[in-house]
């Protein structure tokens, strides 16, 4: 796998990440016993409107040319809510998940406090994932024969560019004298 290129995925690239969320949620419609989840229907055009919406971002990640995961971010006053996170089956389990993840914080307005994110209560890998990277379980949701967990994590005020700035000025020496 070359280097992966995280970056916004626009409607020109949508065939490609209906077919990979597709291809990476045939196993959770398996785990429940449901091929109806709304990552398995959604059609090319909702998808397309979904990407074009001002308070939506959805990330993706690339290998050369291949789209090979992504995150859709929801953006509201001052929280994001995750959802889709999507890694093609022949790569899962290699840290790409991860990297969008972490990628989702740089792409975050300034006044986002904190980042829910939500998965089937039964998926044993996705609510591990969240918890190594700080998201806490706060409740669960059913929506019909589902029951979804929802976890939160809380940034401390800090998001976006202005986080990254902090880190930069942490690390950099002081170019007054």
């Amino acid at each position: 796998m070359d280097e992966l290129k995280i970056d916004v995925v626009d409607a020109e690239h949508a065939g490609e990440l209906l077919t990979v969320r597709r291809a990476a949620f045939v196993t959770e419609a398996q785990l429940y016993d449901d091929p109806h989840i709304p990552s398995l229907t959604q059609t090319l055009d909702e998808l397309v409107a979904d990407l074009e919406r001002a308070d939506v971002v959805t990330l993706g990640a690339w290998d050369g040319p291949r789209l090979v995961g992504s995150v859709r971010v929801g953006l509201e006053e001052d929280r994001a809510l995750l959802g889709r996170l999507a890694v093609v089956p022949d790569l899962q389990g290699q840290g790409i998940g991860t990297q969008l993840l972490m990628a989702v914080l740089q792409y975050l307005p300034e006044q986002t406090q904190e980042v829910w994110v939500f998965t089937g209560q039964d998926s044993k890998q996705n609510l591990s994932l969240y918890a190594k990277h700080g998201f806490e379980h706060q409740y669960d949701q059913n929506a019909g024969d589902l029951t979804y967990a929802y976890l939160r994590k809380i940034l401390g005020g800090m998001a976006g560019d202005e986080a990254a700035s902090a880190a930069v000025e942490e690390t950099s020496p002081s170019a007054s004298s």
